[in-house]
């Protein structure tokens, strides 16, 4: 499947990538998101029911945002954040329910943004999606370096 994504990503762009992702998984957003001091910026974000994308999950205030524990864990996955105990005082606790992302870095290996799969209501993701999710981050991350540095 990696060769599957370099080859989208190649000839289509990360949008593509992003689609494909998506028809993977229950989840309504597949995202990458880039972090910007007090602010989380959607760089690409597809929508499986194909709407216009909210304000509110374009453009996200650090701090409500799930990328705080991307940052300290180097990854986060929470099916139902409703009943995740690592939410219990989190003010996003009962918007985004299911989250499941890792880290893009820039080209200095710091993280500068995100790839996730999310959605309002619980939803599992199986570890071998997971696990494509890490190998399309590290394509993504390269295609996207300009965007990231």
């Amino acid at each position: 499947m990696p060769q599957t994504i370099e080859a989208l990503l190649a000839d289509q762009g990360a949008q593509a990538v992003l689609a494909y992702l998506n028809a993977r998984v229950p989840h309504r957003y597949t995202g990458i998101y880039k972090i910007r001091s007090d602010l989380v910026t959607s760089l690409y974000l597809h929508d499986k029911q194909g709407e216009l994308i909210p304000e509110n999950i374009a453009v996200v205030p650090f701090e409500a945002s799930i990328c705080p524990f991307v940052l300290r864990d180097g990854w986060f996955r929470t099916d139902d954040s409703s009943v995740d105990e690592r939410f219990a005082s989190h003010p996003g606790r009962d918007y985004t329910i299911s989250y499941h992302g890792v880290p893009l870095l820039n080209p200095s290996g710091a993280v500068a943004g995100t790839l996730c799969h999310f959605n309002f209501t619980a939803v599992p993701l199986p570890d071998d999606e997971f696990e494509l999710l890490h190998q399309a981050a590290l394509s993504l991350q390269v295609k996207l370096a300009d965007v990231l540095g």
